[in-house]
C-alpha cells in the first residue's frame, strides 16, 4: 500500500472548485467594494424621515368648504389623520398631503419607520417619503391632496387629489414651501 506525501488536512485545486465555498482573491474585493458601494448609497438617502417615529396628528377643524386644517408641523417627518385619511409630510421646509388609501385598490397606507417608506397594507406596494412609487403592484405614485398655507397652518382640500399619471405637473406642485 502506498502512502500519500500531501497531508490530508490540504484539499486539491479541484475540490475547491467544486464546492464553491472558498472565494478568491477578486471575488472578496468584488463583494467588499459592493457592500461599500450600498453603504455609500444608503448615506445619501434622506434619514431623517426614517428616524423620525410617526405622529398620530388630529386637525384643527374643517372650513365650510370641507377644507381640513393642521398645525404646520414642528419638524421632519410622517403625520397621519385616520379620521380625515389625511397624510402629512415634512422634509425640510417641504411640506405635501396624501390620500391615505393606496392608489392601487385604496387599501390603507402605512408608515414603515425602520424602511422610510410607505407601504400598502393589501398587496406591499411601496412608496418614498415623497409619494414616488418603488415596487409592487401599484402602477403610480401615492395621490397628492390640494394643499396650502393659511394663517400660519396648513390647509389640504381632501376632495381635490391629483394623480401623478393624469396631471403630472399638477402632481409635482402639490407641496407648500415654508417660510
Amino acid at each position: 500500500m502506498s502512502r500519500s506525501t500531501e497531508p490530508t488536512s490540504r484539499a486539491s485545486s479541484s475540490d475547491c472548485r467544486s464546492c464553491g465555498g472558498c472565494v478568491d482573491r477578486r471575488g472578496f474585493l468584488r463583494t467588499g467594494l459592493g457592500i461599500a458601494g450600498v453603504a455609500a448609497l444608503a448615506s445619501m438617502l434622506p434619514s431623517a424621515l426614517s428616524a423620525t417615529p410617526i405622529r398620530w396628528t388630529a386637525s384643527l377643524g374643517t372650513t365650510a368648504d370641507r377644507r381640513v386644517r393642521y398645525p404646520i408641523p414642528e419638524s421632519d417627518g410622517v403625520e397621519v389623520d385616520r379620521g380625515n385619511e389625511v397624510i402629512l409630510v415634512r422634509q425640510g421646509t417641504r411640506v405635501m398631503a396624501f390620500a391615505l388609501s393606496c392608489p392601487h385598490q385604496r387599501s390603507m397606507l402605512r408608515w414603515r419607520e425602520d424602511d422610510g417608506i410607505f407601504q400598502c397594507t393589501k398587496h406591499r406596494s411601496e412608496y418614498d417619503p415623497t409619494g414616488v412609487y418603488q415596487k409592487g403592484r401599484a402602477t403610480r405614485n401615492m395621490d397628492r391632496l390640494a394643499i396650502g398655507l393659511e394663517a400660519g397652518e396648513v390647509v389640504i382640500d381632501p376632495s381635490v387629489t391629483f394623480h401623478s399619471d393624469d396631471d403630472p405637473e399638477g402632481w409635482a406642485a402639490a407641496s407648500v414651501e415654508l417660510p
